[in-house]
């Protein structure tokens, strides 16, 4: 039997060697090694051999099965790639110089992203640094710690999300200054940029949108401080312009204040000046001086430190940097409105 399985062996190699196409490869391996191949008969004829003979020509019969598979394999991978260059060769010319089928457009920063970072970059360059908190916060945090009473229209659910109180989603990055200022002893000087939720939705409001809060505390840090600051971050946004104090109301500073600027458009004169509604003005912001209650509350000494805060909306400045009149638009992912900061 081993004359006859060197033969078989030989016989194999000959034909697949020479075998023209796959279907013929096909043909010689249901021939030698199918169901029914002479290999596959040598294998059920073992059992008609003396047992000593029998254990033998399995190991020999075995060998010579996997030396036949081995050959068909490499057969078949010598025509498969037989038939790709053929394929390849008969397909038409591919000119790699042409532009692609489908353009494909460069990626850019968010508007309002783009004003975070020219914010945050100002800022820094007067010495002011970054501090971050949760936006899933305290009662005690967003509200207590501020000086704002449990009576405070702020507190009811119609102006802010609870989720279970006191858990609720903060409404301002306040809760950040109160943070910062338990983990650190005066003189601080930090921005805190991050997104805030209200139950807000029109032309002017969105239930999510960004803030950037800044705080200032040290020993004789006055109203002259803020006031400077603030002058230096909107020459460096929108150029030098003049800015006006209205009186207002904030729980955690006194005295409080809106800011204003000169009107982008109209340069003050308010003469039919859709952007500031023919006043002149456009509201930037609110400042005050940290109110005492709320250095009692992170165990700062009011009789000591005297500090600022202020906060800004950076959809509001980015809507008057860039001439966009509702801060939907900022969220709706329309590519036409999008494209236009691309560059």
């Amino acid at each position: 039997m081993n004359e006859n399985l060197d033969h078989i062996l030989s016989e194999v190699r000959n034909h697949v060697s020479s075998a023209p196409t796959r279907e013929e490869l096909e043909r010689l391996r249901v021939h030698y090694v199918g169901k029914k191949g002479v290999i596959t008969s040598l294998l059920h004829q073992l059992k008609d051999l003396p047992a000593e003979k029998r254990k033998e020509m399995g190991a020999r019969l075995n060998d010579v099965k996997t030396d036949v598979e081995k050959v068909l394999k490499a057969r078949q991978s010598e025509l498969n790639r037989k038939a790709l260059e053929d394929q390849l060769n008969s397909a038409p010319a591919l000119d790699l110089s042409l532009p692609g089928q489908y353009a494909t457009s460069a990626g850019a920063l968010h508007p309002v992203t783009r004003v975070m970072e020219e914010f945050i970059q100002i800022m820094k360059r007067i010495g002011f640094s970054v501090a971050t908190g949760p936006e899933v916060e305290l009662d005690y945090y967003n509200f207590e710690a501020l000086n704002t009473p449990e009576h405070h229209p702020a507190r009811d659910m119609q102006d802010t999300f609870y989720i279970e109180p006191p858990i609720l989603l903060r409404s301002h990055t306040s809760p950040v200054q109160i943070r910062a200022m338990k983990n650190k002893k005066p003189p601080l000087q930090i921005i805190a940029p991050g997104k805030v939720y209200r139950s807000d939705y029109d032309m002017t409001h969105v239930p999510m949108f960004h803030q950037i809060e800044g705080l200032m505390v040290d020993e004789h840090i006055s109203f002259a401080d803020l006031k400077g600051v603030l002058h230096y971050l909107v020459k460096d946004l929108f150029g030098a312009r003049p800015l006006r104090f209205r009186p207002s109301y904030f729980p955690f500073t006194e005295p409080s204040a809106e800011v204003d600027m000169q009107c982008i458009s109209c340069r003050g004169s308010g003469k039919e000046c859709r952007v500031c509604k023919s006043t002149g003005w456009l509201e930037i912001g609110g400042c005050g001086m940290v109110h005492p209650n709320v250095f009692r509350s992170v165990n700062y000494d009011p009789d000591k430190v005297s500090g600022f805060a202020f906060g800004m909306g950076m959809e509001r400045i980015a809507m008057l940097k860039y001439g966009i009149d509702d801060i939907r638009s900022f969220f709706e992912n329309d590519l036409r409105m999008l494209e236009q900061f691309s560059c």
